[in-house]
């Protein structure tokens, strides 16, 4: 199963209009947990850095939702936005472009071989990594980036079923992904052995928020998948087990979560003073 058609179908459907392009955020912010995790920390780690000129790093911004979600909730923020898909670039650069955002800009960038050197207060990186094999490469990258005292933030799928994988001989869900994801001790020691220092590291989709993925983003891509046919048929499906999902997202949003299928971190790179 492939992610990647499925998203460029979106791509194209909210390349038609600014209007289908907000509210597909709106959606995406609505119906992914995984947004409801990393706006919250986004919205802790600007509490905790103190300064007017805030700088953002969005490490493969996609669609460009999350810069999009800080341009509305953090005016004075600069953020420069990447990805390796140039078409994405494009799409945002034009839709931010026709919106006046002059505080974002975006390019394209491989970040196994970025070189930005104590420039940004804040990375986000979201579901990127699970697809880069030089992974330890890149937290060098970002640690290098980083002013001191700068804030990475990273999801991810976790080693514990995150790309619907449970056993050894398990083809993932999602055949893009490099790896199937990460534990906490495999993320501790890579991110310290680069310099960073932790501040938070969190299972998410545990319970509840596994089974509101599968109902509510695996079922309707695999019909997808399954027939174009099936895709008029998805209202209707979500209109019976959306409030199903919705409820399911939230107390997973609100449980503390021993071992679930993702994984999110945040941490500082450490003044040297």
């Amino acid at each position: 199963m492939h992610y990647d058609p499925v998203k460029n179908v979106f791509a194209s459907f909210i390349r038609k209009s600014p209007i289908l392009r907000k509210l597909f955020y709106k959606i995406l912010d609505i119906m992914f947990l995984r947004s409801w995790y990393v706006r919250r920390e986004i919205l802790l780690a600007v509490e905790e850095i103190k300064t007017s000129d805030f700088s953002v790093y969005d490490a493969g911004t996609g669609f460009g939702q999350y810069s999009y979600y800080i341009t509305k909730k953090i005016p004075n923020a600069n953020i420069y936005a990447i990805d390796v898909k140039d078409d994405y670039i494009s799409d945002c650069k034009k839709f931010f472009e026709n919106h006046n955002f002059q505080n974002v800009s975006f390019g394209i960038e491989d970040l196994t071989k970025i070189n930005h050197t104590d420039k940004f207060d804040l990375i986000i990186c979201i579901d990127v990594m699970e697809h880069i094999e030089e992974d330890v490469k890149v937290f060098q990258n970002f640690y290098t980036a980083l002013k001191p005292d700068g804030i990475v933030i990273i999801n991810t799928p976790s080693l514990f079923g995150g790309s619907d994988v449970h056993a050894h001989d398990e083809e993932s869900f999602i055949g893009e992904h490099f790896r199937d994801g990460y534990s906490k001790e495999d993320f501790t020691q890579k991110l310290e052995s680069v310099g960073f220092k932790m501040r938070k590291l969190d299972y998410t989709y545990g319970f509840w928020g596994d089974k509101a993925w599968r109902l509510g983003i695996k079922i309707p891509i695999m019909l997808a998948n399954l027939s174009k046919l099936l895709i008029l048929l998805l209202p209707i499906y979500y209109l019976v087990t959306f409030p199903f999902t919705l409820l399911m997202m939230y107390l997973d949003f609100k449980s503390n979560i021993n071992i679930g299928t993702g994984i999110i971190i945040s941490a500082v790179k450490p003044s040297k003073s």
